[in-house]
């Protein structure tokens, strides 16, 4: 019978997705359940349907007033914890150094919890972790634990992904959860044109919010997915990906499409896709970076450094390379028949 192990989880899509390779590792040896946001749910499907997935919004990851304790939602908190203690687990860990998942474990019953301890939080852990080399990518993190609880994760660069199932067409995604993440719309706009200009099928998909600017700017089939399931129809639609440090961009990267993501107050060495063929350009200079998304300027100056002619650039070899290469491919593959 297999051990019941706890994953908490709360934040981002990203986030989740770069713990995508310990859940399936996890899987195999445990009775996993992960406490997450409700987006999980289209992510088990996908990467890890053997994961019980319970859901919470928590209110500490909302980005502003995440401390108005008064309009927390303290019954749902209450029911979940009381959900997740009936299942009497035996492990329980996370992979943020977050005293609250750390509370979260404690009170969900864990017998034995495991994390990367902050802020005096090792009295909730009965396995403290040493966390990597700050500059250590995210999924490192997942490593740590992995080998704590006894088997290995592949390093990043022999991580195996499937090949993407479209053969042309790119997917530019102008969206993210927050707006110093998002790179101008004007630009993102140019760089499509740019493309179809050079016979380069694009589609453009957006978060709600933008929508009616893409349509005010002319672009009649602007795509707004509005759940993972939807983005998922989108990204095995391309045989590329263009987008913002968010969370698209990692669903595309383990879907086996090779992404270019735009940077800017976050540092790619913690966050790039891991797919092997992903490619960033990083924000510019700034005293504050990485900022955790709160910039102290009007604009994010990281990212609206970030030229149009850089990014078009860099995105036109970017496609030339992949889409060159993926036409030659077909032709052996014609020629061999």
């Amino acid at each position: 019978m297999k051990l019941r192990l706890l994953v908490v989880e709360l934040w981002g899509v990203g986030d989740l997705t770069i713990a995508t390779p310990f859940l399936q590792a996890a899987s195999e040896k445990y009775d996993v359940t992960l406490l997450a946001k409700p987006f999980a749910q289209d992510l088990r499907v996908r990467f890890w349907p053997q994961v019980k997935v319970v859901t919470f919004v928590a209110p500490w990851t909302a980005f502003k007033g995440k401390y108005r304790l008064f309009h927390w939602p303290w019954r749902e908190l209450y029911c979940r914890l009381r959900q997740l203690r009936a299942d009497r687990f035996d492990l329980g860990l996370s992979g943020r150094w977050d005293p609250r998942d750390h509370m979260v474990m404690a009170l969900a019953g864990a017998r034995r919890r495991l994390g990367f301890p902050r802020m005096q939080s090792r009295i909730l852990l009965t396995d403290p972790l040493t966390r990597p080399d700050p500059l250590e990518h995210r999924y490192e993190y997942w490593r740590v634990i992995a080998e704590a609880l006894g088997f290995q994760l592949p390093s990043r660069g022999q991580l195996v992904f499937p090949h993407g199932r479209a053969q042309s067409g790119i997917l530019v995604h102008s969206g993210a959860r927050l707006p110093v993440r998002v790179w101008p719309l004007a630009r993102y706009r140019n760089l499509v044109q740019n493309l179809r200009r050079l016979g380069h099928m694009v589609q453009v998909a957006c978060d709600p919010d933008q929508r009616d600017w893409w349509l005010d700017a002319g672009e009649e089939r602007v795509a707004t997915p509005g759940t993972i399931t939807e983005l998922f129809e989108l990204i095995d639609r391309a045989k590329l990906f263009v987008g913002n440090d968010s969370g698209p961009g990692h669903l595309a990267a383990f879907c086996g499409v090779p992404t270019l993501t735009i940077f800017g107050p976050q540092l790619p060495e913690w966050f790039a896709p891991l797919h092997p063929d992903a490619e960033w350009i990083e924000g510019k200079a700034c005293p504050y970076k990485p900022c955790s998304d709160y910039c102290r300027f009007t604009e994010p100056k990281c990212l609206v450094g970030v030229s149009e002619e850089e990014v078009t650039e860099r995105v036109l070899a970017f496609a030339e390379h992949h889409l060159s290469a993926s036409a030659e491919a077909g032709q052996q593959m014609i020629s061999s028949r």
